[in-house]
């Protein structure tokens, strides 16, 4: 059974949580803030079922009946809000789910618990929805707002909700974690650590995909011969990329990060801190026929095409541009 030290990093969310639990404090609403896949739906399934659990301690016991309805996902007092429309969340799904059931008395436990995932997503309708709920409140509801952007929520949202904001794991601690509880070899661990900067979602997903090998060799295949190959060249292999599962800001995250080790290499010419240390015959060729000024060039194209593709700007376009930027400067 999960617990509170199974979260990794996050010091001061825990911290609070546990201690509103001991003191008998507990807010009516709360919102975890943090990146896609950081850890906020684990984060809301343990402080929902160590609420739930009856035992009533700082931790879920794992043996009660609650803990066990909780762990399957079971639990008739635990509430996960559900939406059609795969970009929002509307003002019908708040009063269905959140509005009008609020008022039914919890079935078997002291709270009922609503966990709201992706609360970004709600329309301004469906957030002063929430608000009428959340203003008057019966004494057993908590409702868990989990965000990627705070900024989304109308204030009125804000001010009457526990804001816990979630900070990027220590890469030594999202280290140890991939190689003591996934047994990640140390060299497969180091591209995890780099890639996830602090997201412990983000390097499990890494660690175990069966296409993270491919798309990393296929992108250091592409940065080796970049030089030598045509723009219809570059596309085809771009376009290859898009047959595996991992996202396309996955590959330009490992893009990334191979432009780091090269400026780090030019740098101090020390290999010992490079990620993809495997490869400093061409990190090496690239340090030296690169400058300063068009490494970052290439670094700061990254961030603008990731950037781009989140705006739904045409892919192949985008994709064209960074790469004749990488062509010009890498």
């Amino acid at each position: 059974m999960a617990e509170f030290r199974d979260i990794v990093g996050q010091e001061q969310i825990k911290e609070q949580l546990r201690n509103g639990i001991s003191a008998g404090k507990i807010s009516h609403a709360y919102i975890i803030n943090g990146e896609k896949s950081s850890g906020k739906e684990f984060i809301a399934k343990v402080f929902a079922t160590t609420l739930q659990c009856e035992k009533g301690g700082i931790d879920p016991c794992g043996e009660c009946h609650s803990c066990k309805q909780a762990k399957t996902d079971n639990h008739p007092d635990i509430i996960r809000v559900t939406h059609e429309k795969p970009n929002s969340i509307g003002v019908d799904d708040i009063r269905a789910q959140i509005n009008g059931d609020v008022a039914i008395k919890p079935y078997s436990s002291p709270y009922k618990v609503y966990i709201v995932n992706e609360a970004e997503k709600m329309t301004p309708q469906a957030q002063n929805a929430l608000l009428k709920t959340l203003e008057e409140p019966p004494e057993y509801a908590v409702i868990l707002l989990l965000t990627s952007n705070v900024n989304s929520l109308l204030p009125t949202i804000l001010s009457r909700c526990v804001v816990l904001n979630m900070k990027p794991v220590k890469d030594e601690l999202v280290r140890k974690f991939l190689m003591e509880e996934m047994m990640v070899p140390d060299y497969k661990a180091d591209v995890c650590v780099a890639f996830a900067r602090g997201n412990i979602g983000k390097a499990k997903a890494l660690a175990s995909s069966e296409d993270f090998e491919n798309v990393k060799s296929e992108a250091l295949g592409l940065l080796k011969y970049i030089h030598e190959m045509d723009l219809s060249e570059v596309i085809a292999a771009v376009k290859k990329i898009t047959e595996y599962k991992l996202e396309i800001t996955d590959y330009l995250d490992i893009i990334a990060i191979w432009y780091r080790d090269v400026l780090l290499f030019k740098a101090t010419a020390d290999a010992n801190h490079l990620v993809f240390r495997e490869e400093i015959h061409t990190i090496r060729k690239i340090a030296q026929r690169s400058s300063y000024e068009g490494i970052e060039t290439v670094i700061n194209a990254l961030e603008t095409a990731k950037r781009r593709l989140d705006a739904n700007v045409n892919f192949e376009l985008t994709m064209q541009l960074l790469m004749l930027t990488i062509q010009e400067n890498g």
